[in-house]
């Protein structure tokens, strides 16, 4: 399993970087074109924020896959290793499914809603930015998956 889970981060690592390589090439080209030459390509500007969007929402399933969101967590680290503790550390995994469960359908809703619609400057169904979404809902709880069966795992094996 842990081996899925490399596979996947080096992936989404891969995806991330990429994206974020050629948003930054198309914008570096939109500037050059723009201040010597007078004009820009029309696509140019919606590739580089699709690219972002697509950068940030993937980024995010891959940060919560390395535990690396940004957390509040003078409570919990007060609280660690007392029942309160396990207790408020089981809730904070239900908010976590919770959110999740709004990415995937609402992120769906939203990749239907804006299936009839193009990009004007790509030509592309607005679907194809949107479907990020659910995708990337699907990734996070993957990863989710993972850290409650960490949780599971604590209930049945409690310390000595």
């Amino acid at each position: 399993m842990d081996s899925l889970f490399k596979l996947l981060r080096k992936v989404l690592y891969g995806i991330s970087v990429a994206a974020m390589l050629v948003m930054l090439a198309i914008i570096f080209m939109q500037v050059i074109t723009r201040y010597l030459l007078g004009f820009t390509f029309e696509w140019s500007e919606e590739l580089a924020r699709f690219l972002f969007v697509w950068a940030v929402f993937l980024g995010s399933a891959l940060i919560m896959g390395e535990d690396g969101h940004l957390a509040v967590e003078l409570l919990p680290r007060l609280l660690a290793g007392s029942k309160p503790g396990f207790v408020l550390n089981v809730f904070i995994n239900l908010c976590g499914y919770v959110f999740i469960f709004l990415l995937i359908t609402q992120g769906w809703k939203m990749t239907e809603t804006m299936s009839f619609q193009e990009a004007p400057g790509l030509g592309i169904p607005m679907s194809w930015v949107y479907i990020v979404m659910p995708v990337s809902g699907v990734l996070m709880l993957l990863y989710h998956i993972k850290d409650s069966l960490k949780i599971l795992r604590a209930i049945r094996e409690p310390k000595a």
